[in-house]
C-alpha cells in the first residue's frame, strides 16, 4: 500500500499516523494490514493526503480533477541525486505518488505535470540548501536553450549530481558550485560534457 512504502521512505511508523487521525495506535496498521476498515473515511483520507503531500486519488479517493482546489499527480523517480561524489543509476521506474495544487504548481511553472518529476537528495555539499533525504522537484523544461543560473540535476558519467551552477557570458562554459564550503567548485566545465536533467525548482524536506 502508499501509506507503508511512504512510512518507510519517510521514517513515520502507523502508531504516529493513527495518533495524528484521533485514532487508537493500531488503527492504520489494521488498516494496511487487514483491511479494517476496507476504506479511510473522507476526512481522514484527506488529512493523510495533506500530511504526505499527494492526491487523495492514491488513498481510495475519487481521481483528482484539475479544478479549483484540485490536486495533480507527479511521478516520484526511485534515484537519488548526490550532492557529493556522485549516486549511481539503478533503476529509474516512476510512481505518481506526489499531489501538487494545480494552481500552486502552475505559478512555479508552465511545464506540464507529467513531464515533472521528483527525486531525492543524498550527501551534503549542497548543505544548507539541500539535505540528504529531500525531495526535489525538477523541471526538464529548464535545461537547453533555458538553462541560467540555479540548481540543476545532472548526469554525469553513469551519476546523478545535483549543483548550483554559474554561466559563463561567453560560450557555453560553466562554474559547477557547491553550496557547502567544504566541497571544492568546479570551473570551466563544458555542458557538452554532461547531461542536463532539469532545473530544481522546488524542495520538501522533514522537520526534524
Amino acid at each position: 500500500l502508499v501509506i507503508e512504502r511512504l512510512c518507510a521512505e519517510r521514517g513515520d511508523d502507523f502508531a504516529g499516523l493513527s495518533r495524528m487521525l484521533g485514532r487508537n495506535p493500531a488503527y492504520i496498521q489494521q488498516y494496511v494490514r487487514r483491511g479494517v476498515p476496507k476504506r479511510l473515511k473522507e476526512a481522514e483520507r484527506r488529512k493523510l493526503a495533506r500530511y504526505f503531500a499527494i492526491s487523495e486519488s492514491l488513498l481510495g479517493g475519487p481521481a483528482e480533477d484539475s479544478g479549483p482546489g484540485g490536486l495533480v499527480p507527479v511521478k516520484r523517480v526511485a534515484v537519488r541525486a548526490s550532492a557529493g561524489p556522485g549516486a549511481l543509476i539503478a533503476g529509474e521506474a516512476a510512481k505518481p505518488y506526489f499531489g501538487f495544487d494545480a494552481r500552486w504548481l502552475k505559478s512555479l511553472t508552465a511545464t506540464a505535470p507529467g513531464r515533472l518529476s521528483i527525486i531525492r537528495v543524498e550527501g551534503d555539499s549542497m548543505a544548507p540548501t539541500l539535505n540528504a533525504g529531500d525531495d526535489i522537484l525538477i523541471d526538464p523544461a529548464d535545461c537547453a536553450e533555458r538553462l541560467r543560473d540555479g540548481i540543476y540535476v545532472l548526469r554525469v558519467d553513469d551519476a546523478l549530481i545535483v549543483k548550483r551552477i554559474a554561466i559563463h557570458p561567453v560560450g557555453r562554459q560553466v562554474t559547477v558550485q557547491s553550496d557547502n564550503p567544504a566541497y571544492p567548485d568546479w570551473p570551466d566545465c563544458d555542458m557538452e560534457q554532461m547531461a542536463c536533467i532539469g532545473r530544481v525548482i522546488w524542495a520538501g524536506r522533514r522537520i526534524v
